[in-house]
């Protein structure tokens, strides 16, 4: 980790974005939070780009651009400009590559005109144009990301491919002088151009560097480990030319793996696990992604926040793996609905089961949103490591009522709401692997209350086993 003294300063340029399509005042904040946890940045951030000027500008090293508004004007155009070309660093990424800096209009129909005055260093700076005709991109979907210059230095070290969850733009043109780092394969049958197209590359203006990466479309794109350490490191070499090779994780820290997909949730999800420097996290979208190859000896911890009732062969296979070996298991909210097809995994190591419909023997579960009700903590289970500095949660969230939950569980928060079961927390019953299972989850609200917080981070560390 580089020592304060040396810290790169980066200023994030933003304030406007393609609304509702890119939202800069949830993505903003989270690259901020994820960025800062490398160690390696000062991060500050400008709203209103259009009164910079050279003196603003003077104490950074590099400008993240995240930005596609109005044209800033001459002063803070020239003030950017003159800022790369000292040698200072210009890194941009996704929704940045059209728009009005471009001189395009959208229009009504969501098509853009080449109709207005583009800033004129803008190209250069983004390293490629967009002909209006062929903005677009293949369906969105899970695609690998392959490093072809190894050379580079924001390649070198790494892995040679990395897992996107992404759109995957095609048919820019790139700039002169342009070097690709990194494509993807633009598959047809997802409504691609059947080619490798560029997803990370860099150039020179004048003294300074510029890099951009065409990925990053909302907050479960830009929370892919991958998209991040690209970042990360587009940024580092923007601003020095090099690039520090990472530091392997701390022993003490519990490497979460954060699995999603299935059921849409508030981008506040993703916040319980910023900031904490016991966790270090990695993100997947989808089950190929988070169970297609082994997870013994990757993770401590699997936290589920998806929803899907059947599960691979092969998947399966992993994931039982994992929990045989002891891994830890965190089951939030709506990922109860998980793998009911799968006998094992809600009998032995879930305990509880959320019935889709009405079967012999059992009637079809059921959910109200919006309610208010209060979880406290079991009597006989307030000193359990879980619940260290969790107070009663009051909280607006979802009910369950008429689940199946294995008399083998036990119980750490409970509520007495009429439309709830009576369990709100409780541990799995899997005799090797620890698991907890946090009904709470639904609504924003709960997801940024303290206690709540409080509560997921101590079922991450206690099912890791990093306390006891």
């Amino acid at each position: 980790m580089l020592a304060a003294a040396v810290l790169i300063k980066v200023l994030i340029v933003t304030g406007t974005t393609d609304l509702p399509y890119h939202d800069w005042r949830v993505s903003t904040p989270f690259l901020r939070a994820e960025l800062s946890k490398t160690g390696r940045f000062e991060i500050k951030v400008a709203e209103e780009p259009r009164g910079l000027n050279a003196a603003a500008l003077a104490g950074y090293d590099v400008i993240l651009w995240h930005y596609n508004g109005p044209r800033l004007g001459q002063e803070a155009e020239s003030a950017i400009e003159g800022f790369v070309r000292s040698g200072k660093g210009f890194v941009s990424f996704h929704g940045v590559t059209y728009g009005a800096c471009y001189g395009q209009t959208r229009q009504a129909s969501g098509k853009y005109l080449q109709d207005a005055e583009a800033w004129p260093a803008y190209a250069d700076l983004v390293g490629a144009t967009w002909k209006v005709e062929n903005i677009g991109h293949s369906a969105r979907h899970v695609f690998p990301v392959k490093y072809v210059d190894r050379a580079h230095p924001i390649a070198a070290g790494t892995g040679e491919t990395f897992t996107a969850n992404d759109e995957l733009y095609h048919k820019l043109d790139l700039r002169p002088g342009v070097r690709v780092v990194a494509t993807a394969y633009s598959d047809k049958a997802k409504g691609g151009t059947g080619k490798d197209e560029p997803m990370l590359w860099v150039n020179s203006f004048g003294a300074g560097r510029i890099a951009h990466c065409p990925l990053g479309h909302d907050i479960s794109a830009m929370a892919m480990p991958g998209f991040l350490r690209a970042l990360s490191r587009s940024l580092e070499w923007a601003a020095s030319g090099a690039v520090t090779n990472e530091a392997a994780p701390a022993a003490d820290k519990a490497r979460v793996l954060v699995v999603t997909g299935g059921h849409g949730f508030p981008t506040e999800f993703f916040s319980l696990f910023e900031g904490d420097a016991r966790i270090q996290w990695s993100f997947a979208g989808t089950q190929a992604d988070a169970f297609g190859r082994k997870l013994a000896g990757r993770f401590d911890t699997i936290v589920f926040h998806d929803m899907g009732e059947t599960i691979g062969e092969k998947e399966q296979a992993n994931l039982r793996e994992f929990v045989e070996a002891g891994g830890g298991i965190v089951s939030t909210h709506h990922a109860i609905v998980n793998y009911t097809s799968w006998p094992w995994w809600y009998e032995e190591v879930i305990g509880g089961k959320y019935f889709v419909k009405e079967v012999p023997g059992h009637t079809k579960s059921a959910y109200k949103e919006g309610v208010d009700f209060v979880a406290t903590a079991v009597k006989a289970m307030q000193k359990h490591p879980v619940m260290a500095g969790v107070p009663p949660l009051p909280v607006h969230d979802e009910v369950y009522k008429n689940m199946w939950i294995s008399p083998k569980v036990q119980v750490l928060m409970e509520t007495d709401h009429p439309d709830n079961d009576r369990p709100v927390v409780y541990v799995g019953p899997h005799e090797k692997a620890r698991v907890v299972y946090i009904q709470l989850g639904h609504s924003a609200s709960t997801l940024v209350y303290p206690g709540y917080r409080n509560l997921v981070r101590n079922a991450i560390l206690w099912t890791a086993r990093k306390v006891n």
